[in-house]
């Protein structure tokens, strides 16, 4: 197992693909956001030009985003997951969305994967010189909980954001 995190790569585009169809088709685009997405060249390098675009912190990101490194959490050249790497909070993110969000398709979960990703998540958080990153995971999640929990995360408080399209939302801090 050789876990990386890369930026979106049309090298990548069939397993990018068969991905985000495991994920139902349209749950994950990578982002940390729900959205509809259906697999296809077009969506593929819309993806990778949005994801440039917020990562580069040398413009402004649009009014409601924050500068963001897009990931996929890849195993060799299988893409077997996505992490959405937030560099500050706005209001909806220190609510609800976190620094770091993540996702691992559920035909490659209780393999390391979540863990493996998060560690490398939290050496990028170190990298552009971050003291502590917030993280949230749905409250019935025990297993993103226990990854949460096992890379240093302290539970704040269990949360009801239901206005915000969740039930009740573990909101932890990581000091790095």
């Amino acid at each position: 197992m050789t876990i990386a995190l890369i930026r979106p790569t049309a090298d990548l585009y069939d397993s990018w693909a068969a991905a985000v169809a495991e994920f139902g088709g349209g749950h994950i685009d990578g982002s940390g956001l729900q959205a509809p997405v259906i697999p296809g060249r077009v969506t593929l390098d819309e993806l990778i030009e949005n994801a440039a675009r917020l990562a580069d912190t040398s413009v402004a990101p649009p009014e409601d985003r924050v500068h963001n490194d897009l990931y996929w959490i890849v195993d060799g050249r299988e893409v077997v997951g996505f992490l959405s790497f937030r560099h500050t909070l706005n209001d909806w993110l220190r609510e609800a969305g976190g620094h770091i969000g993540y996702a691992v398709r559920a035909s490659r979960r209780r393999r390391g994967y979540a863990s493996a990703a998060l560690a490398l998540a939290l050496d990028r958080a170190r990298e552009i010189g971050l003291d502590r990153v917030f993280i949230t995971c749905d409250d019935d999640n025990i297993a993103s909980a226990r990854t949460i929990e096992r890379a240093g995360g302290v539970l704040q408080d269990v949360s009801d954001q239901s206005e915000r399209g969740h039930a009740l939302l573990r909101r932890y801090w990581v000091t790095l």
